[in-house]
């Protein structure tokens, strides 16, 4: 093993809560609820395809154009509450691996969904504990495709069979 990747979501940082409330709150102003059940299956599946189903949930079509507005208006909610993100937000031992994989020369990626995985990385000051991260922004398949983690082995120069991922959603 020479490598180790990482989802970020779950894994280094909790921001479900960030999305759930998110999501929650632009369920209630299109009229529906939506659960912490339904939260759960959202987990590592694009922007996109969230909005899909919560809007299939909700028993909701929008156009192409409303959609973007959707998504873009939950995001911004989402990206002012990362904004806020501390230390205290690293989950339980994950600082302390990353500092000892790096004290071992293990490389180390990010390889997450997210298209904030940068701003919140930089929040919860861990980003220089990472020697790549590839986000939401560089890759064109979302999870399960594997391709944000064979693009971290690549930027790593690492071999896929010489990485271990760490991931806790069932899409990634």
């Amino acid at each position: 093993i020479t490598a180790c990747i990482f989802d970020l979501d779950g894994v280094i940082v909790d921001t479900a809560v960030y999305h759930f409330k998110a999501w929650k709150r632009l369920a209630n102003e299109l009229g529906f609820n939506f659960t912490e059940a339904q939260n759960e299956k959202l987990k590592g599946v694009s922007r996109v395809r969230s909005l899909e189903l919560i809007l299939e949930w909700g028993g909701i079509e929008k156009s192409p154009a409303e959609q973007h507005e959707l998504a873009t208006r939950k995001n911004e909610w989402y990206v002012d509450m990362i904004h806020h993100m501390t230390p205290e937000e690293i989950l339980p031992g994950a600082k302390e691996l990353l500092e000892s994989l790096r004290n071992a020369g293990i490389k180390t990626a990010l390889g997450s969904a997210s298209k904030n995985a940068g701003v919140i990385l930089d929040k919860v000051g861990i980003l220089p504990l990472f020697d790549v991260v590839i986000d939401g922004n560089m890759v064109s398949a979302s999870k399960p495709d594997p391709e944000v983690f064979l693009k971290g082995a690549e930027a790593l120069g690492a071999a896929p069979e010489q990485c271990i991922v760490f991931e806790d959603a069932i899409a990634g």
